[in-house]
């Protein structure tokens, strides 16, 4: 599987692996001048890159880094981002301060990870019924606590 990135602004930095071991790619912030996110704030921050997975099957999440989130406690205000393999727009990241304290973005700081991750597409079907189990209509709690 192959991703082609394409830079929209010149300041823009390609996602890498930071450890031959690492699962995500780091997404930096393309920024002119650094950007404070003052507590419980959420700002957008661009990345000014956009990209295409050479498969349809791709979709690319996008998660928090974990330093950021337990050491400053900023983290995606989205939980984890998702792009769509036909998407060709920039890259926003929803970054939330979750702290106390003001927190500092600076350009080309890496902020999120990408872990690109294949999907299945089912096949669709509406019937009048669905086969009985053991757990049934249970829902949250409804498994025990052990």
């Amino acid at each position: 599987m192959k991703i082609t990135f394409k830079k929209l602004d010149p300041k823009a930095v390609v996602p890498s692996r930071a450890t031959a071991g690492s699962a995500g790619l780091d997404i930096c912030a393309c920024l002119d001048g650094p950007v404070t996110l003052a507590p419980g704030e959420i700002k957008m921050i661009p990345t000014g890159l956009t990209a295409e997975p050479d498969e349809t099957d791709i979709a690319l999440l996008i998660y928090p880094r974990s330093g950021l989130s337990a050491k400053y406690g900023v983290s995606l205000a989205n939980c984890v981002g998702v792009v769509d393999s036909d998407y060709r727009g920039e890259w926003f990241i929803p970054l939330i301060n979750h702290s106390k304290s003001p927190f500092t973005v600076e350009p080309a700081m890496r902020i999120a990870q990408l872990i690109p991750t294949r999907i299945i597409i089912p096949e669709i079907e509406v019937g009048d019924s669905l086969s009985e189990t053991q757990r049934g209509e249970g829902g949250f709690g409804s498994s025990g606590m052990d």
